[in-house]
């Protein structure tokens, strides 16, 4: 089912610009604590190493370049909240894709063995493309034609879930999170829920970043909704990426959900 329309949120192009870059100086200076033998180690992507996946990041912000590289679309054909959904649209040509993707960061992993100079190269040509380019500037993404300002949007998330990625793979790493970032990546897939399960008969509180109105019902207007889903920001991001079962999380008390509307398991993941 395509997602419902629904009134964007905005979000401040220079706040996310700095997020964005707070969660990948993170990264880096995590990654840059890591010897060879931890940065070899496996990540749950795959056959993705710490040290491939770490180069992974700097993709996603020469993304950017690649995108602005390409002729300029027209007119703006997306929108943010289409982004989710294309991610999650092209699954399959993504798994067909992922051996090539996880051999282009294989490869640039080798090609630049010195790993923190590569990260902050990465970091300067993103701060240099946004300082050249006005944030209306239309890229052609997979989700259609989008402003450069929206686009940043998109990267706080990919940064998000690869840290909690590396996180996941290095014990004790404990890259912290910019909450800005993680603000950002939290709205945009909690609304990213509301547009593909539209109605008002359920509320999903990710405190303290995001509340949503969503699924087909009775819509609540006042007092205590009668269906309440409630987690925190990294419990929903897990969810919404597929990183996590529904079924698994609430059997691990990681999600309240009360209500006969309650059972979000139908509408997850949101992208993969």
């Amino acid at each position: 089912m395509p997602p419902a329309k629904k009134r964007p949120r905005a979000y401040d192009p220079a706040k996310t610009r700095a997020a964005v870059l707070a969660q990948f100086g993170n990264i880096r200076r995590a990654v840059g604590t890591l010897g060879p033998d931890r940065l070899d180690l496996p990540t749950r992507l795959g056959d993705r190493t710490v040290r491939e996946l770490a180069v992974h990041c700097a993709m996603a912000l020469d993304a950017v370049d690649r995108l602005l590289g390409e002729p300029e679309p027209a007119r703006q054909d997306g929108r943010l909240l289409d982004w989710p959904f294309a991610t999650a649209d092209d699954a399959p040509a993504l798994a067909d894709d992922a051996p090539a993707l996880a051999g282009t960061a294989r490869r640039l992993a080798e090609e630049h063995p010195d790993l923190d100079a590569h990260l902050a190269d990465a970091g300067h040509r993103f701060t240099a493309h946004l300082d050249a380019h006005p944030a209306g500037r239309l890229l052609p993404t997979s989700a259609g034609a989008l402003p450069l300002a929206d686009y940043v949007v998109t990267r706080t998330v990919e940064l998000v879930v690869h840290t909690d990625d590396l996180n996941a793979a290095v014990p004790g790493l404990d890259i912290p999170y910019d909450r800005q970032a993680l603000a950002a990546c939290t709205r945009l897939l909690a609304d990213a829920l509301a547009a593909k399960a539209p109605g008002g008969s359920t509320e999903v509180r990710v405190p303290p970043y995001a509340v949503v109105q969503c699924v087909e019902g009775p819509r609540h207007t006042r007092g205590t909704p009668p269906n309440v889903v409630e987690t925190d920001p990294l419990t929903w991001i897990r969810l919404a990426t597929g990183r996590l079962a529904w079924k698994q999380a609430l059997q691990d008390a990681h999600v309240s959900a009360s209500g006969e509307r309650a059972d979000l398991d139908a509408y997850l993941p949101l992208m993969t």
